[in-house]
């Protein structure tokens, strides 16, 4: 074994360490010791991808040299270093861009155990962007729900608590369908982990033995992940967790919560069941539910009149993009999907982050009528918003143009009723991508009243500047080469299965 090959271990462990450091820390201390594993963790992921594109091929480390099927495994390839890279990025530009302003958000006594939890969360990402069996998977889940939780209400608002308490119940239900469907899985199989329990599930499929109750596992273990992404109509604890929280907690959760969930239930459709799963009907029950949520994502989104909550409303829609490429059961739309996390995960936080000067800018006001003007006052956030904002339309050099175009190739290559269905979604959503955030994005320039002229410029945040400026870099990067990180995605999905 090569010494990079030890990296994601680190990845995984580094951060659980750093945790327990960051609570015994002062909060000065703690924030730094947070910035500092998230530059490592970015560096590390780098490292993994740049190996793994090297060595072309994907490798299993087995915890403690324990091997399959009594020990606990990681499994590495071009594709978990690509995602885990976007991941560890999003946390290190949260965490910088909001770096002023969490110092103002969250109490003083509190800072270390906000660093705590953003190591804690690091910790679980890499854990499920590397692991091989189910047991770590669920274990790391647990913790990342705790650790967003946390994040939710460190503002100690009242309506952070309402928001932390609604996506605690939220998840906590999606956490045990979830634990269900692993048991039940188990009890078939005998296996935890995705190589052995793919075998068991081809020889049960083959003798038609226990056909009901395998589907059932798969179906309650999408079931708990649709629950914990936001899936329509299971988002109903979103807005209320995203719009209240601190800019570097919504960045976060936005962008990483949900991609790492759903990262998770690919790899144990196309891991441990195979195409086979989405010949029992469960493709077409994701599709279904991400073709509606895709719509009614962007209609709830048009109702808000609140910047925030409008924003958090967007994501239920994005969510349902990524869940209609998994639906597919193909390569194309696992490569989609992919992409999608991609480009999703780059204009989230960049959104987040700048909607929090947005509303700072605007005496903390959130309503349309406050944030009138907004991008005159601070104009690096209100372009940065104008990027982010036409990327999820769709607008042509920008990743959410080309994410939407590798959709639409998918479903084509897939044809029959999919392919009508999936690009009537695809333009009847853009056109209400449209409505909303072009109403958005000229409201922040509409001429300013008397009123909003009097309100007080944004002071100068280098760390914001530099996250945002990153931030449009990698939207107009997935825009101008997506075919070439499309071509490393399928190089890395030949290895993934």
């Amino acid at each position: 074994m090569q010494w990079w090959q030890n990296i994601p271990l680190f990845l995984i462990v580094c951060p659980l360490m750093c945790a327990v450091i960051c609570s015994v820390l002062k909060g000065r201390a703690a924030r730094g010791l947070m910035a500092a594993l998230s530059v490592l963790v970015t560096a590390g992921m780098a490292a993994v991808l740049l190996c793994s594109l090297r060595a072309g091929e994907s490798y299993v480390y087995p915890m403690g040299e324990i091997g399959a099927p009594f020990g606990n495994e990681l499994r590495v390839g071009i594709t978990e270093g690509l995602v885990g890279l976007a991941f560890a990025l999003v946390i290190l530009l949260s965490v910088i861009g909001g770096w002023k302003k969490l110092s103002e958000d969250v109490p003083a006594n509190k800072t270390h155990l906000y660093a705590a939890m953003v190591c804690l969360l690091t910790s679980a990402m890499s854990a499920m962007t590397f692991t091989n069996d189910l047991f770590t998977a669920y274990v790391f889940i647990e913790i990342s729900t705790i650790a967003a939780c946390a994040l939710i209400s460190s503002t100690n608002h009242g309506r952070t608590i309402y928001g932390a308490t609604r996506y605690m119940l939220m998840n906590l239900l999606g956490s045990g369908l979830f634990l269900l469907g692993v048991s039940t899985l188990y009890c078939l199989t005998g296996h935890l982990l995705f190589p052995q329990i793919e075998e068991s599930v081809k020889a049960l499929l083959q003798s038609g033995a226990y056909r009901t109750p395998l589907y059932l596992s798969f179906v309650l273990m999408t079931l708990g992940i649709a629950i914990k992404s936001a899936l329509y109509p299971f988002h109903t604890w979103l807005p209320n967790a995203y719009a209240s929280t601190t800019v570097t907690s919504s960045a976060l959760l936005s962008s990483l919560i949900s991609k790492m969930y759903i990262f998770l239930l690919i790899k144990i459709f196309f891991r441990s069941a195979g195409a086979q799963v989405f010949t029992g009907g469960i493709g077409d029950f994701l599709f279904v539910f991400a073709v509606v949520g895709i719509v009614m994502g962007s209609v709830d989104a048009i109702r808000e009149h609140h910047l925030s909550r409008m924003v958090a409303y967007s994501s239920v829609a994005q969510i349902g993009y990524i869940f209609l490429g998994v639906s597919l059961g193909t390569e194309a739309g696992m490569a989609a999907a992919l992409f999608h996390i991609l480009a999703h995960s780059a204009a989230k936080s960049m959104l987040f982050l700048s909607s929090g000067k947005l509303r700072q800018v605007s005496d903390e006001g959130d309503g349309f009528r406050d944030v009138r003007g907004a991008g005159f006052r601070a104009p690096l956030a209100g372009a940065a918003f104008t990027v982010g904002a036409f990327s999820l339309v769709g607008v042509p050099l920008l990743g959410g143009f080309a994410s939407k175009a590798y959709l639409a190739n998918a479903g084509i290559a897939l044809g029959g009723w999919h392919m009508i269905a999936l690009l009537a979604a695809l333009a009847v959503s853009t056109l209400l991508n449209v409505m909303y955030m072009l109403r958005t994005v000229l409201t922040l320039y509409r001429p300013m009243s008397d009123e909003a002229a009097q309100k007080s410029p944004l002071r100068r945040d280098a760390c914001f500047s530099v996250a945002v400026a990153v931030l449009i870099a990698l939207n107009v990067a997935l825009g101008l080469f997506g075919g070439e990180i499309m071509a490393v995605i399928h190089r890395g999905i030949a290895l993934f299965a």
